[in-house]
């Protein structure tokens, strides 16, 4: 691979990954944590939802964990690379 775009890769990436972390870190503190429906094939379902810890903990804590996953998923692809 191109050592450029080798670099880009791992930028990309780790943008991405400080990007997820602050999501993660904000809606920890915040205690609400911001879903983007991206169901493309019902397009009247694009609603940004909002889930609270307080009312809606199993959603909050799944929407949680899966941006801790993105977020480390990213790291891990800008430290082994493509």
């Amino acid at each position: 691979m191109n050592p450029a775009l080798d670099l880009l890769y791992r930028l990309a990436t780790l943008g991405f990954s400080i990007y997820w972390a602050r999501k993660a870190w904000y809606g920890y503190v915040e205690r609400k944590i911001l879903f983007v429906s991206d169901d493309w094939w019902d397009w009247s379902r694009w609603s940004r939802q909002e889930f609270y810890r307080d009312t809606m903990p199993i959603r909050y804590w799944m929407q949680m964990v899966g941006t801790v996953f993105g977020s480390l998923l990213c790291l891990v692809g800008a430290i082994i690379g493509s």
